[in-house]
């Protein structure tokens, strides 16, 4: 018999990698292209805070591969930023077991908790999720979950890679952490969101006095 949606989320979500890891720890067999922590949540249907309880390892009962297997973590939910209409509690996420499919290892004694998202689990989508500790995001960060980030869904934010690095759009923003300091996690990752302006423009945004960086728009909107 067919899942429900809402039982569907109740099994979890499918939980891939991790923000803030850098490329270095990237294993073989799997890679994300470079997302700011803002395309991350936009893209994702559920975005919390959950401290673990228990694992266990599951299977798909129609398949015998040790490749289907999944780490099954039991979750505490303390709140959601995003997926409102998606489910009102979620008890479980999934990770594969292999690091190689992008399996990521969380830790139940890890007090603090996590930021966890990803997609309901039916879609099957292989994507790459925020998946960090509560205790290693930014207080800008942090704030940035409540609203900014979904402020600027509608913008698009560019990875600068070489320079020159040229906007092709006001609808956009220029990530240049990766550009700049070699890093994922730098800067703009950990300070600022891309939010759309009243004139529909979008820029970077940052609560407190911005840091002194090349390329980056200090206009607050």
């Amino acid at each position: 018999m067919a899942m429900s949606q809402e039982q569907s989320v109740r099994l979890g979500l499918w939980v891939l990698f991790l923000l803030g890891a850098g490329m270095e720890e990237v294993v073989e067999g799997c890679s994300c292209h470079p997302a700011h922590p803002q395309q991350l949540f936009c893209s994702a249907e559920i975005v919390i805070r959950a401290k673990i309880s228990g694992e266990k390892i599951v299977s798909p009962s129609n398949s015998s591969s040790p490749y289907m297997k999944m780490i099954q973590y039991e979750i505490k939910m303390i709140k959601m930023f995003k997926g409102f209409d998606k489910a009102k509690d979620i008890q479980y996420v999934y990770t594969p077991v292999f690091s190689s499919l992008c399996g990521v290892k969380l830790d139940s004694n890890n007090k603090a908790g996590y930021l966890l998202s990803g997609i309901i689990w039916h879609l099957k989508n292989h994507v790459c999720d925020l998946v960090e500790s509560w205790d290693n995001l930014s207080l800008s960060q942090k704030k940035n979950l409540n609203y900014r980030y979904q402020m600027g869904c509608e913008c698009r934010i560019n990875t600068c890679y070489t320079v020159p690095c040229v906007s092709t759009g006001e609808n956009e923003c220029l990530w240049t952490d990766w550009l700049l300091d070699n890093s994922l996690n730098g800067e703009q990752a950990r300070q600022y969101a891309c939010i759309r302006r009243t004139d529909t423009t979008c820029s970077w945004y940052r609560g407190g006095p911005p840091p002194e960086k090349d390329f980056l728009d200090m206009t607050d909107p």
